[in-house]
């Protein structure tokens, strides 16, 4: 008799129980409409995992705010009414095959490609980033230098996510996740060489995840008990792949336990690399995700060629982590959690969907000329 694959069995969250341990991960589209609104094509996106059996669906990040927290050009955003109008079309499709959906919030800060609203970037501090701009995401070129942000800046943005999370309760989103990972806005807060800041934002580890905890702390204030409130980390960045957290599990340890105390309800960390298992090691031989979870008693996610899965059992069977998200495998196989079930081989996944855009049209045209 064959043993079911681990990632098969159910998983509470939060309030939340979901069907099976595998989540859609977030995945840049850019393929809203130029003013952020969600489109009939991604509703058919969003639909078809839910319909291929996912347990939870994680969308790409959503821009929360009109002044500067936009990444990409043709980017979704829950900054306003009209685009708590067009999720809503997508999270009615996700629940009609009774999957929860949770909406990413996203701040780019330094990372911008451009906006729809012709405002400056903005960051802990004004430090150039390292690296060039995203061709799959529509950029090119150089990033320039950001505006170093104020206190009054910070406030604006903590107070700009707990409207998006009460925006995206209304759109009738699960819950949110932030994202503080990649190297985007709160990432930017926690990195040492783009946080050169002398007060209580910058310096120790305590200080510079400070940000990312008031965020957490506003939108848990002001949303219901029940909506999932998860958070994003990782240590290497989209223009970055080489960093880690200076004091390694030293600072991990601070930051699990800080995000800990903010009422959320889970963590979802990103790994480095396909190969999970090596690239998560820490220098104590624990890995990155089991620590999350010793510290902050949490469920943790767990991210980085999770389609691999004979990985995928060891990261749940080893006590890695308690969920796992899967990216480009989603991509080519919606249906992963169905195909797992019943035995059918997964379809590799193949750059070309991405080209020469990360749109879902150019995926939706590669399936279709295969």
């Amino acid at each position: 008799m064959t043993t079911a694959h681990p990632a098969l069995s159910g998983q509470r969250v939060g309030a939340v129980e979901l069907s099976n341990k595998l989540a859609v991960a977030p995945m840049t589209r850019v393929s809203a409409t130029p003013d952020g609104m969600a489109t009939a094509e991604m509703v058919d996106y969003y639909a078809a995992f839910a319909r291929g059996g996912f347990g939870l669906i994680l969308t790409e990040g959503i821009y929360t705010d009109t002044t500067h927290s936009q990444g990409y050009l043709n980017q979704p955003g829950l900054a306003t009414d009209d685009h708590v109008e067009a999720w809503r079309q997508v999270t009615d499709a996700v629940h009609g095959h009774g999957v929860p959906i949770v909406a990413q919030l996203m701040h780019a800060g330094a990372l911008s490609q451009g906006n729809s609203y012709g405002v400056s970037r903005i960051a802990p501090s004004e430090v150039t980033p390292r690296g060039a701009m995203l061709e799959e995401y529509g950029g090119s070129g150089a990033w320039p230098a950001p505006r170093a942000m104020t206190t009054d800046d910070i406030a604006s943005v903590v107070r700009q996510f707990g409207d998006a999370a009460l925006r995206a309760h209304a759109a009738g989103f699960d819950g949110v996740e932030v994202h503080a990972a990649n190297g985007y806005l709160f990432d930017q807060f926690l990195t040492v060489y783009t946080n050169t800041r002398e007060d209580e934002y910058g310096g120790s580890v305590a200080n510079r995840i400070r940000f990312t905890t008031e965020v957490l702390t506003e939108i848990r204030g002001r949303v219901r008990p029940h909506f999932l409130l998860g958070v994003r980390l990782s240590q290497t960045k989209v223009n970055d792949f080489t960093y880690r957290w200076p004091g390694g599990a030293a600072d991990a340890e601070i930051i699990f336990a800080s995000l800990a105390g903010t009422g959320a309800d889970y963590l979802h960390i990103a790994s480095e690399g396909r190969n999970f298992i090596d690239t998560a090691r820490l220098a104590d031989g624990r890995t990155i995700t089991a620590l999350a979870r010793q510290v902050s008693r949490l469920p943790v996610m767990a991210n980085g060629g999770m389609h691999d899965l004979r990985q995928a059992a060891d990261v749940l069977d080893g006590g890695h982590a308690d969920l796992l998200s899967v990216a480009r495998g989603a991509l080519a196989n919606p249906d992963l959690p169905q195909r797992l079930s019943s035995g059918v081989p997964l379809d590799k996944f193949d750059h070309g969907m991405l080209s020469p855009m990360a749109t879902i049209g150019n995926a939706t045209a590669w399936r279709a000329n295969r």
